[in-house]
């Protein structure tokens, strides 16, 4: 079937639930990146202040690394719920946690408040950020994903993946401002709140989004036909672990280079650089601008030339440009610094892309949404949240070439990961209603 061939009120549908999809992602990458600027600018003074400058900062860093600690469980307990009761109603479920944690963050006691308990409580919050975007991912993909004609599935796909740019843009336009209208003591004593207070308003507007949209259709008919699987994450192991394997390694390279421009580079910039902090921010408000409208042509391009090829394409990008994107920041010069992360983050868009139908199509419909999320969440966990401390840290012993180094390693455990999988992994049989029943006895061959 072509993609033209759908009635024109499924099309419709598909494009109303993409474009839900896209705005629910953004609000919650909003909420979780917020967290990331304050992390590398106030929060090391607000509630680490006993620490030295290194050390403060990447205690700092520390807390938004724990985040992704909580996102896998989130991720587990919504999938599970997800390929039990639906994917419409842990969609609601993940923007309500990570609304209501980052608005708590915002009226949060300092240290010189109420001392040791604010970089506790601190935590406690940003776990609750973690398992609220850790249910989002693999949602929000689905539901693009199951709702998009058949021959446009990566390309609708990637309406969930331009939360992450968009929520980036988002967030930095509003330090931006504050940063820009506030003095600098104000700022820190208590600006940085109101990014976070934000997010309360917002959520309203992506749960009103989220509530119209319908359930899955494939979801729908599994249920109709009784394959709900009892305990979706146990059978996922059980029976297609190669997937789990391939899909979270491939998984691990766009988070890394996303969160390495996005955090990292915040925090190089200004301490190492000596750059003004508002001009960091300005070039990735340019950088996410482009960012957007790479992804976008990058999943289209996963349906014209495959989902495989494009994301080769992607990481083999990044580990070309490793070494000479800090050769370009290094300069100093902002045109050669907004080169160098424009460059790195297109090697992102070409992975990120096609991602989300190249994962979620390695598990069989009953599985998916536990199946995609736990892939997702491990490579988030070593990317985005181990990937910022490890470059800070061997930045400080070695400079800047160890964390080109490791960029490369990454990269080529994602690109080899993709390279050598097999369309028998890369593509789920879906089975009837008889071999379903049978496959709880049987391990999937697909």
């Amino acid at each position: 079937m072509s993609s033209t061939s759908i009635s024109p009120d499924k099309a419709k549908k598909a494009r109303t639930v993409a474009v839900a999809s896209y705005i629910g992602t953004t609000i919650e990458w909003y909420d979780f990146f917020i967290y990331g600027v304050a992390a590398t600018l106030v929060f090391r003074t607000q509630f680490f202040p006993e620490f030295s400058e290194l050390g403060g900062t990447l205690a700092a860093l520390a807390t938004f690394a724990v985040g992704f600690i909580a996102r896998p469980i989130g991720g587990i307990v919504m999938g599970h719920f997800g390929d039990r009761v639906g994917r419409k109603s842990m969609l609601v479920t993940s923007l309500l946690i990570m609304g209501i944690a980052t608005t708590l963050i915002g009226v949060l006691p300092t240290y010189d408040q109420i001392g040791v308990w604010a970089p506790i409580l601190l935590v406690v919050l940003r776990l609750a950020q973690g398992a609220g975007v850790g249910g989002e991912w693999a949602g929000a993909v689905l539901m693009a994903v199951e709702h998009a004609p058949p021959k446009r599935r990566s390309l609708y796909g990637c309406f969930p993946q331009l939360g992450l740019p968009s929520g980036i843009l988002l967030s930095q336009l509003v330090f931006l401002v504050l940063t820009g209208v506030l003095p600098e003591a104000a700022f820190s004593a208590w600006g940085w709140r109101i990014p976070f207070l934000i997010s309360a308003a917002l959520i309203l507007v992506g749960l009103l989004i989220r509530l119209r949209i319908e359930e899955s259709a494939d979801f729908e008919r599994v249920r109709a036909a009784g394959q709900v699987e009892k305990l979706p994450v146990v059978q996922v192991f059980r029976r297609t672990p190669l997937q789990v394997l391939v899909g979270s390694v491939a998984s691990i390279a766009a988070p890394t280079l996303g969160y390495l421009v996005s955090v990292y580079m915040v925090s190089y910039g200004t301490n190492t650089l000596e750059l003004p902090t508002t001009t960091m921010l300005w070039t990735l408000v340019g950088v996410s601008v482009l960012w957007n409208g790479i992804m976008l042509a990058a999943g289209l391009a996963g349906d014209v030339l495959g989902r495989k090829p494009t994301f080769l394409i992607g990481a083999a990008l990044s580990v070309v440009w490793a070494f000479p994107m800090f050769w370009l920041v290094d300069t100093g010069s902002l045109f050669w610094i907004f080169v160098a992360l424009v460059v790195i983050t297109a090697a992102n868009s070409i992975m990120a892309g096609p991602q989300p139908a190249l994962v979620t199509e390695m598990f069989p419909v009953r599985l998916r949404y536990s199946g995609s999320s736990i892939c997702y969440q491990i490579g988030s966990i070593i990317g985005g949240g181990v990937a910022p401390i490890l470059a800070t840290t061997l930045f400080a012993k070695f400079g800047n070439p160890a964390v080109s180094t490791l960029i490369v390693v990454i990269s080529l455990l994602s690109l080899f990961a993709i390279l050598f999988a097999g369309q028998r992994i890369l593509q789920a049989q879906e089975p009837t209603a008889p071999q379903a029943q049978q496959s709880r006895l049987q391990p999937l061959a697909e």
